[in-house]
């Protein structure tokens, strides 16, 4: 895997100021092959945004203050480009129409009030969850926060390997849905799989696994509903892979 190639992803899916020579090299038709760097992509998320949370819980901001943190400056560092994915998404699936007038309005700008609502709960039972886990100490506390991305971030290739692009024409999710192999696909798997062993031993394993079996079961739900995946359902399954592991390591 090329250095230039990891850059280029993190271009693409956080706001990092990332000198665009360090992508020099990458086209845009490249950025597919980038995939095996998602977890890693999470990691640097995760690590500057529990960082954040920590400093701000730690220095007399409180849990619940440090909580919202987080989740603030989880979609800073990403630019809500997840959380726009999640609304659209949203919008469209509960919409209950059919298939072709749910991607329609998938592909509207506006917001929704199907994607409002998702918005405001996805955020709440984010904060929910980190002030849920405020009982632990703040080092396990902190590499928990850094996990969370890492496990969304890896899971999202149950959404591209294997599956077909929803819409006639090209997006930006086609240089993933269906274009990944399957070596890709599972080297993405191991490498979030161990940043997780290595920062947690097997304590946040069963939440991976958890997180992984239940969007996988969105993914095929999604698949039913939309005939396929888009770039929205991705960030829709970004953002509720963070959640769910979240929730999951509050019973784990």
């Amino acid at each position: 895997m090329k250095l230039n190639l990891l850059w280029a992803t993190l271009r693409l899916m956080t706001r990092f100021p990332v000198p665009e020579k360090w992508a020099d090299g990458v086209e845009f038709r490249q950025l597919g092959r980038g995939v095996p760097y998602f977890p890693l992509v999470g990691l640097f998320v995760g690590v500057v945004a529990a960082l954040a949370a920590l400093l701000v819980s730690q220095t007399g901001g409180g849990i619940y203050l440090g909580a919202a943190v987080w989740a603030l400056a989880m979609a800073l560092l990403t630019g809500g480009f997840h959380l726009d994915g999640l609304a659209d998404t949203c919008d469209g699936i509960f919409s209950a129409r059919s298939r072709e007038r749910m991607l329609a309005i998938m592909k509207d700008s506006r917001l929704g009030t199907f994607g409002g609502l998702a918005l405001i709960f996805c955020i709440l039972l984010k904060v929910m969850a980190v002030t849920g886990l405020s009982s632990r100490p703040p080092a396990e506390l902190f590499v928990l926060l850094v996990c969370a991305p890492v496990v969304s971030r890896a899971g999202l290739v149950l959404g591209m390997y294997g599956q077909r692009y929803a819409r006639e024409g090209e997006g930006l999710g086609t240089l993933y849905i269906g274009g990944i192999l399957f070596h890709e696909a599972a080297i993405t798997l191991l490498i979030g799989a161990l940043i997780v062993v290595a920062l947690t031993g097997l304590h946040g394993v069963v939440a991976m696994l958890v997180t992984w079996g239940l969007m996988a079961c969105l993914v095929r739900y999604l698949r039913t509903r939309l005939g396929g995946q888009t770039g929205d359902t991705l960030g829709a399954l970004a953002e509720t892979g963070e959640t769910l592991f979240l929730l999951a390591l509050m019973w784990s």
